[in-house]
């Protein structure tokens, strides 16, 4: 045979193999996992990774989502986190989704065991701080805007100037998230409602977990009973579950009128549709699909992904990790004028000037000891090393302003 036309039957030979690998990848079952902190039917958190998952199987082809290990957190004796998750490597998991940030140091762990599957640690950070396996990533939404909606629909509805926010336990992240509700509702009541925020009463009660655990937390049905009886007329949800909306609902039908804001998932308002006035919810979908499809192709790379709204539609399904349903309770008027909120932070967001911060967030702000945070003018950054100065992502107090109290 001629150097030539070996040549030519081995390049055959290799279009050949190149054209029959696609259908032999498509032929390989890519298992996924996913650990939940709560019940997959939670009504917040839990249900909206959930969700994200079947999401996945459903819009990428080769995938099996393995039924979700429910209720893994430090309450449940019966399963540890490393047990549960063997236990979706040993079904043939190649990605477990990790979905709380209770299993930032587990995940770590775990992760250096099976350095051949890759886990993803849903709002950590720790590949943003250099201390993860090279088979771990982060992912979050930046539901900082989301909350700042919220804020600002409980502002523009509440008569007696009274905000109740249920917040599960304490750290940076719910820190942050119940400081961008405070500043949306404040920025709110001040310019569509022409009050002073000084005036404003927006308190928050950390119940000490993500849900209710008899026993170990508060009762989020009797901190909202409790906010209720204050006079507070808008309770919002910080937790995962529903207790805030159930108990708006039950004081309205009543007859003392006070209404919701939940968290977390899409159809929230389903709960007690008279009384939500919205729900800022993560879309986990779009984001779980990308990490799927990447490693599938081969291409996935540890990252820490902090994703935004799609400020062309952040109720896009397919591309916006951050939302706000609308509730029926939210009347017209504010509905206008909550529009208008979004708008204006759309434009902030889109403008480059103010690439990776967050609207609202900037000077004055000062921590509720009076400790300033950012001077006057000053954006803070979405996330900056604790070392290079404060962020929005490592806060350590809540916002002046607020009332809060812990549960000791």
């Amino acid at each position: 045979m001629s150097r030539k036309l070996l040549l030519c039957s081995l390049m055959i030979a290799a279009f050949a193999a190149l054209a029959i690998m696609p259908a032999a990848a498509q032929d390989d079952t890519l298992k996924i996992g996913m650990l939940l902190v709560g019940p997959k039917n939670d009504g917040g958190w839990s249900q909206a990774h959930y969700d994200a998952g079947e999401y996945v199987a459903k819009n990428v082809p080769g995938v099996e989502f393995l039924e979700p290990l429910e209720n893994i957190n430090a309450g449940n004796p019966d399963i540890t986190t490393e047990a549960a998750a063997k236990s979706l490597i040993d079904a043939g998991a190649k990605i477990v989704f990790m979905t709380t940030d209770d299993y930032a140091d587990d995940t770590d762990k775990i992760a250096a065991k099976y350095p051949d599957v890759v886990f993803i640690h849903a709002s950590g950070d720790h590949v943003y701080s250099g201390v993860a396996p090279a088979n771990v990533g982060n992912v979050m939404g930046q539901m900082e805007w989301g909350k700042m909606i919220a804020g600002c629909a409980a502002a523009l509805t509440t008569q007696t100037g009274s905000i109740g926010y249920v917040g599960p336990l304490v750290n940076y992240e719910t820190r942050r998230l119940v400081s961008s509700a405070y500043l949306g509702a404040k920025y709110c009541y001040e310019n569509y409602r022409g009050m002073s925020g000084a005036d404003l009463k927006f308190d928050v009660v950390w119940i000490g977990f993500w849900f209710n655990i008899p026993g170990v937390t508060l009762d989020p049905t009797e901190v909202s009973t409790q906010f209720i009886d204050e006079g507070k007329d808008v309770l919002m949800s910080g937790i995962d579950t529903t207790e805030a909306i159930t108990a708006a609902d039950k004081s309205t039908k009543e007859g003392k009128q006070v209404w919701a804001v939940q968290y977390d998932l899409k159809s929230a308002c389903d709960t007690a549709p008279d009384v939500c006035l919205g729900a800022p919810y993560f879309n986990w979908g779009p984001a779980y699909k990308g990490i799927v499809e990447a490693v599938k192709a081969g291409t996935w790379k540890a990252s820490w992904d902090y994703n935004g709204p799609d400020w062309t539609d952040i109720n896009n399904p397919d591309t916006s990790a951050v939302g706000f349903t609308f509730g029926q309770a939210l009347s017209e008027d504010n509905k206008k004028s909550l529009d208008d909120f979004i708008a204006k932070m759309a434009a902030y967001a889109t403008d480059p000037a103010n690439k990776d911060t967050f609207w609202l967030w900037q000077g004055p702000l000062n921590y509720a000891d009076g400790t300033e945070l950012a001077k006057d003018g000053v954006k803070l950054p979405m996330i900056a090393k604790p070392a290079d100065g404060p962020s929005v992502w490592y806060l350590d107090q809540v916002l002046q302003g607020m009332g809060s109290t812990a549960k000791e």
